[in-house]
């Protein structure tokens, strides 16, 4: 898959770096964290990655996956949450949320029914990398019994994933779409008042992506809308890493989500977190 990266341009402060583009591809890489970091072109971007406290500490890989794709008047994106009593959430997350991204570049029509025959199919893509890791011979004999039992039932991850069109000489109308399954946050904003309650009660724990089943605990959650032309709209999503961000209605300056991501009043974050926020 061509990538196309822009140039990003160090500011002082918090290391945020800012850089306009037409065409960007962010993917987070799960062994280190990643300072907010805003675009701006068709569409104003924030993102940032930052793995929990215990996970740095063991040069552990995150158990989140974000990824970002803007080109021109279009962009795309996911956030993944490995389970982390499943096996090996990193690798569920990741090969979920590559997956998903692919699938999101293409012309399909997208509906609940053909995302959960992809979700399927990357069953059969997932299971045979999750198969192959293998454990290290030094593992306890205890130990590598709940592992080999973990990796029967398969690795898992929650998700959230997205697309939006502005409209354009092709498109007299813009439109969202929008799917997910589990409890990670999903907000929506339009002319500066929240809107989220469009997207129902549907974000549950228990809802998740199987290597080995698929979706479970239900189906995939869709919302799709047209999208009004010279009407301000603000999407955020994160991972359960930033909660604090549940009682923020405004926007958050840099430094706060800089902040929130640090955590240095905790020690740092307790959770992996994941942040993303796409103004247009």
């Amino acid at each position: 898959m061509k990538r196309s990266y822009a140039r990003s341009i160090a500011s002082l402060g918090i290391g945020r770096r800012e850089a306009q583009v037409a065409s960007y591809y962010y993917e987070s890489k799960q062994t280190g964290e990643e300072p907010l970091t805003r675009i701006t072109d068709s569409f104003t971007c924030r993102y940032a990655y930052g793995r929990a406290a215990e996970s740095v500490m063991l040069s552990e890989r995150g158990q989140d996956y974000l990824a970002l794709r803007v080109n021109e008047d279009v962009c795309h994106f996911v956030l993944c949450d490995g389970v982390g009593l499943s096996y090996r959430g990193d690798v569920a997350s990741r090969l979920l949320g590559q997956g998903l991204m692919n699938w999101l570049e293409t012309n399909e029509e997208f509906t609940s029914s053909s995302l959960e025959r992809r979700l399927m199919e990357l069953t059969h893509e997932a299971e045979r990398e999750v198969n192959a890791l293998s454990l290290s011979s030094e593992t306890p004999q205890l130990l590598r019994e709940v592992l080999e039992e973990k990796q029967r039932k398969g690795s898992e991850a929650m998700y959230i994933c997205g697309r939006i069109e502005l409209p354009s000489g092709f498109r007299r109308k813009g439109r969202i779409w929008l799917a997910w399954q589990g409890d990670s946050r999903v907000r929506l904003w339009r002319q500066h008042k929240e809107i989220t309650s469009l997207l129902g009660d549907r974000f549950h724990t228990a809802e998740r992506w199987s290597s080995r089943q698929g979706p479970i605990g239900g189906s995939p959650h869709v919302f799709s809308s047209k999208l009004e032309s010279d009407i301000g709209y603000r999407l955020q999503v994160y991972s359960d890493g930033l909660l604090d961000l549940d009682s923020m209605k405004d926007p958050v300056p840099d430094e706060q989500v800089q902040v929130l991501m640090n955590a240095r009043h905790t020690g740092g974050l307790e959770d992996d977190a994941s942040f993303l926020e796409i103004i247009w």
